[in-house]
């Protein structure tokens, strides 16, 4: 089902609705993907201006740069809520609100020094490229692998509450084994080696020096490499099982009031905000 612009909207406005909202027409493709490129290049400046060098050189430059996206994205948001029917609506809506943030930063950074960086938050939008390419029906895989996590949730959380209490037994026991002298020097950072080396990352700011320590530690590192493995069999075993749900399918339809996307292939009603599709 096609989507429908604002209801007794003017020419221009149906042609803009078009345009921004629609990427099956070749003229909204094209601008979805203009959009996408200049989010790239806008993040793409927020990061070579934290780097000293490039900053020191070329600042004025980018931080022009920068103000330049910015007006093109505020004059973006602006369209947005000019053509939609229901302006809060969009407004309040995630992708609406992404929006929002993307814009902010760069304003805030008048009065907050350090704050354009989190012009970062533009690489959310990208989020768009679903919409784009037609990739919407894999938001569906997406379902079903969260059902499956929902699913195993209560195993999950037995598992993290068996290793919640190792890593605080071995880091005690750590902890009165090798002491401060040690670099042990609290059970709070006893417990934070615990973790580390369960979960093999293996920093290496802390290691035991006895034997005693160090054979505790080699037990938990061979307990780590066996306890990662089991959220996987968990989830895995609830996915292939027969209790796993059966794939939902969405089809390419967004609510032409709150621009909800993602609406199941059966469906007659927005899930967001009840309007008919």
């Amino acid at each position: 089902m096609e989507i429908r612009p604002p209801e007794n909207a003017s020419r221009w406005r149906q042609a803009a609705y078009r345009v921004i909202f629609e990427s099956d027409t070749r003229a909204g493709q094209l601008f979805d993907i203009a959009l996408l490129a200049a989010i790239l290049l806008s993040v793409m400046t927020v990061m070579l201006e934290s780097v000293q060098g490039i900053e020191a050189r070329f600042g004025p430059e980018l931080r022009m740069v920068e103000w330049a996206f910015t007006g093109l994205f505020v004059i973006e948001y602006l369209m947005r809520l000019a053509v939609v029917r229901r302006p809060l609506s969009y407004a309040l809506s995630p992708l609406g609100i992404i929006d929002f943030l993307a814009i902010v930063p760069t304003v805030a950074a008048l009065v907050l020094v350090g704050s354009r960086y989190l012009l970062v938050i533009r690489t959310l939008r990208l989020l768009r490229v679903f919409r784009i390419f037609k990739l919407g029906q894999f938001v569906g895989e997406g379902e079903f692998i969260l059902s499956a996590l929902k699913a195993s949730r209560y195993k999950i959380l037995v598992f993290l509450t068996t290793v919640f209490t190792l890593v605080i037994v071995i880091g005690t026991m750590m902890y009165v084994i090798e002491g401060g002298q040690n670099g042990f020097t609290s059970i709070p950072k006893s417990i934070y080696w615990a973790i580390v080396t369960l979960t093999t990352v293996g920093y290496g700011d802390i290691s035991p020096v006895t034997v005693l320590g160090q054979s505790l530690a080699s037990v938990l590192m061979i307990l780590g490499y066996a306890i990662i493995a089991v959220p996987t069999g968990i989830v895995s075993a609830q996915m292939s099982g027969a209790g796993a749900q059966a794939r939902p399918v969405f089809k390419q339809v967004v609510c032409h009031v709150c621009q909800a996307p993602d609406h199941r292939d059966d469906a007659e009603f927005c899930w967001r905000c009840g309007e008919k599709l």
